[in-house]
């Protein structure tokens, strides 16, 4: 369906056309012109005072001073060429707005605006040198210091090209031996980079890969060459071997990151647009172990939360505009092709991120690959009608996550990691735990700051950062676990995750048992020797803490003995520089539990409540937040315990009642007992995992 036929259909197609033709008018006003100096690396465009993106204001002409949200200003390297990636994206950007302007109201000036640029680019482009000041590591590119960057924005200058030359736009003889030359050296350009990614660096599954195909296979969508597409699809570093070693049985993107996940799956559905162009079903492709672009799209929404939020797991943005028009454009894409309105949920999401109330509307992946009078302006949770039915607990044993949630759409979701480590976009966060109560995030994984932040390594990526344990005060090896036991119903699930690779010679085991009204979360380390083992628990809002016997931890106490104060500070390696005690008055357990009242920015309310074994230690502590702004601080509780054998014992809970617990001592290891105000239930660790006891 073409672009004035959604017009004519939909209101939200007219109007989207509308708001899209005014942005645009507005640019051509400004005459922008193409940069000639050419992009550098995105990733360092961030405040290295606050962690946060810099602001982009894509109508400046030049910028010189580059800010940050809290008013930092800076200027020269590496902003200058940072901010100048950003320009030539949305200068290709401007190139497919103005393509899809036209073929929704005719008027010539648009199509006009969107060829001069693209012959104002195939001048140009031949004039960027392969980048001197790529870093060493990068595949260098011309118009970015990446060949990855330069992909990206290949395609997206292409689709432009092929939706103006639909629409009739014509090149003369001149302008057509201009343009291509520079699609040869585009081509030639775009071929080197895959062979030597490819062959020479051994490194076809890389997620470059995919887009370096992409690029490719909208080259070859312009000259019409159906041969090279189809060896590309079948030939080794292609399309389907990529799919098949970069993409897990499960579905998942092998580095185990949504945000890289997405970021191939929308290369994979680029490659596939073009291909249909040529009369070849790319959509339908699939790996060698039945990977599909249907079921990468499908895993995510089996991923997502109940208002269709994507976990920001590893590497990835927790938060992000450009990220957001991604997750638009392939769930529309996905919706058009596969006709599953179980995407919607995911759809809707994306756009409230860009564009709040308005949802859908205005937005350019709508008119582009939107179809039906659906216009996604939900505010509030994503309906039933439009986020399909609630997804049950699931575990993706390849990938290596499992998330456990029961029908009631109020309770509790408790997502753990136990898979790969995810190579150079993975993190030190075996066994970690994500939890979200009443469709809110209370316990989230921070996601990641732009690279070019020190953050990037020197606290996100840490076990200290994750909600896990760490020995020895250092982070864990890069690993991987297992799932010893998974059992789920529509009311109850239970998870046995174990790995022995964290760290050298020592046995991590987390046991999770949901149910309707809480989690239960049992935690086992065993070391050889007697370590300092410390169980983190990060939590977005405010917590207050306080025993069972009402003892609260308020107040710092300078008469305390000196072993009985923490440091403001907990360390310097690994993270632990980035985490101070929020209280360093060291709480003296003197009942059965110990309880934590969380409160969020929204009123949500939530408890955790702890078994306080003999020998343990608490603290709150406070730490950098998600990443979309990681000023913005965010609290946990530290709890710490030495010797060969830790125990860590919690209960989460929706509401700001804590459940009642009893621990009792025996040769066996012990008997937990829970009381929720509804029923009385006991358990025990044995040899097969969590045994319940007593129900009553």
């Amino acid at each position: 369906m073409g672009i004035q036929e959604k017009s004519r259909r939909y209101e939200w197609s007219r109007e989207t056309l509308r708001l899209l033709k005014a942005e645009l008018d507005e640019v051509i006003a400004s005459n922008p012109e193409v940069p000639e100096e050419p992009g550098g690396w995105w990733h360092q465009y961030v405040c290295p005072v606050h962690h946060t993106e810099l602001i982009f204001d894509p109508l400046e002409a030049n910028a010189r001073v580059y800010g940050c949200p809290y008013g930092c200003r800076w200027e020269g390297e590496p902003y200058r060429g940072a901010w100048f990636v950003f320009k030539h994206q949305a200068m290709a950007r401007y190139i497919l707005q103005a393509a899809a302007v036209y073929a929704g109201t005719g008027e010539r000036g648009y199509s006009e605006f969107g060829k001069h640029l693209l012959l104002r680019y195939a001048r140009q482009f031949p004039l960027y040198p392969v980048h001197p000041d790529a870093q060493p590591w990068m595949l260098k590119g011309r118009a970015f210091h990446q060949a990855l960057t330069e992909a990206i924005w290949t395609t997206t200058i292409l689709r432009g090209y092929l939706l103006l030359r639909d629409e009739g736009m014509r090149f003369d003889k001149a302008e057509s031996r201009i343009f291509n030359e520079f699609l040869h050296m585009l081509e030639s350009s775009m071929t080197e980079y895959h062979r030597a990614l490819t062959r020479e660096r051994g490194n076809p599954e890389n997620n470059y890969t995919a887009w370096l195909i992409a690029a490719l296979f909208c080259i070859y969508a312009v000259q019409g060459d159906k041969l090279k597409m189809r060896e590309l699809i079948r030939c080794e570093g292609g399309l389907k071997h990529h799919m098949s070693i970069a993409v897990r049985p499960d579905q998942l993107e092998f580095e185990r990151s949504v945000y890289y996940h997405v970021f191939v799956l929308r290369a994979y559905l680029i490659a596939a647009e073009m291909g249909s162009r040529l009369g070849e079903d790319v959509y339908a492709l699939t790996g060698g172990d039945g990977q599909s672009m249907e079921g990468m799209l499908t895993v995510l929404v089996r991923l997502a939360d109940r208002n269709g939020v994507l976990p920001a797991l590893h590497d990835g943005p927790y938060k992000r505009v450009p990220y957001a028009r991604e997750i638009a454009e392939i769930m529309e894409i996905g919706l058009t092709v596969y006709e599953n309105g179980s995407y919607r949920g995911l759809l809707a999401a994306a756009y409230r991120d860009m564009n709040g109330e308005q949802g859908r509307i205005g937005m350019l992946e709508a008119l582009l690959y939107g179809k039906s009078s659906w216009n996604g302006t939900m505010g509030g949770p994503v309906s039933a009608a439009s986020a399909g039915p609630v997804v049950s607990s699931i575990i993706l044993p390849h990938s290596g996550f499992a998330l456990l949630r029961t029908e009631a759409r109020n309770g509790i979701q408790a997502l753990v990691d136990f898979g790969p480590h995810g190579g150079s976009h993975g993190h030190f966060d075996k066994l970690n735990l994500m939890v979200h109560i009443n469709g809110a995030p209370l316990s989230p994984d921070r996601g990641t700051v732009p690279y070019g932040s020190k953050l990037k390594k020197a606290w996100y990526l840490h076990t200290a950062c994750h909600n896990t344990v760490s020995i020895g005060e250092r982070s864990q090896l890069p690993s991987k676990g297992a799932c010893v036991r998974y059992e789920s119903s529509q009311s109850c699930a239970y998870v046995w995750l174990r790995t022995q690779e964290a760290y050298e010679h020592a046995v991590l085991d987390r046991h999770l048992l949901l149910t309707e009204g809480w989690l239960l979360d049992w935690f086992e380390v065993k070391t050889e020797k007697p370590e300092v083992v410390d169980w983190w628990f990060h939590y977005i809002g405010s917590g207050n803490l306080v025993d069972a016997g009402g003892d609260h931890q308020t107040r710092d106490s300078d008469e305390e003995p000196e072993d009985d104060v923490w440091p403001r500070q907990l360390g310097t390696e690994d993270g632990y520089g980035y985490v101070s005690a929020k209280l360093t008055h060291r709480l003296r357990i003197r009942r059965r539990q110990l309880d934590l009242g969380i409160t969020s920015e929204t009123g949500l309310s939530a408890s955790v409540s702890f078994v306080p074994f003999e020998g343990m230690e608490c603290v709150q502590v406070e730490s950098p937040g998600t990443a979309d702004d990681p000023s913005r601080k965010m609290e946990g509780i530290l709890l710490r315990m030495k010797g060969e054998r830790s125990r860590f014992i919690a209960v989460y809970r929706s509401g700001d009642r804590p459940v009642e617990l009893q621990w009792k001592a025996s040769k066996e290891g012990g008997r937990l007992t829970l009381s929720d105000g509804k029923s009385i239930r006991s358990f025990r660790m044995t040899s097969q995992g969590l045994k319940e006891m007593v129900q009553s």
